[in-house]
């Protein structure tokens, strides 16, 4: 590993990486998407600040949660001057996408619970297919997985 000195004020792409566990080239993607930035040195070498750490975790943690980049972007492009999140921030933040992952949630419990029975794709290949959609129901409203989508169907209307 590495030994990086608490009080360095900058660390290059290989530094952030093995400090962040993030790979280079994921740093990269980051950079090239516009969610950090860096500077260049002469050498046109990047360097990124040490607040950069907190950054690539925030984006990590939100990529866990399923959180798009198009949407973690928008939301670090809130924050004043472009400044790295704190726990206030993340709240904050973490707070608005609720709902979002409230709904993600019920989908994949919809998904887990329906798993055995039918992926709710309204095929009729099933034999209980015949029970969750008669006469093919859901296909008449449109392309992909219906019954398990909660945004397209909810629990009330597609049981």
């Amino acid at each position: 590993m590495t030994n990086v000195a608490w009080n360095s004020r900058e660390l290059s792409v290989g530094q952030l990486a093995e400090r962040s566990g993030v790979a280079v080239s994921a740093l990269h993607f980051y950079e090239s998407k516009g969610l950090i930035a860096s500077r260049r040195t002469a050498g046109n070498q990047r360097r990124y600040s040490r607040d950069t750490l907190r950054r690539v975790a925030f984006i990590r943690l939100s990529q866990r949660l399923g959180i798009p980049l198009k949407t973690i972007k928008d939301a670090l492009a809130e924050l004043p001057e472009n400044r790295t999140p704190t726990r206030d921030d993340w709240a904050r933040l973490s707070a608005a996408w609720r709902g979002e992952l409230d709904d993600r949630i019920e989908q994949l419990q919809r998904l887990r619970d329906d798993l055995t029975d039918c992926i709710g794709c309204g095929c009729l290949s099933l034999d209980r297919c015949a029970l969750a959609n008669p006469q093919d129901r859901l296909g008449a409203e449109g392309p992909g997985a219906r019954r398990i989508d909660t945004r397209i169907c909810t629990p009330t209307t597609c049981r």
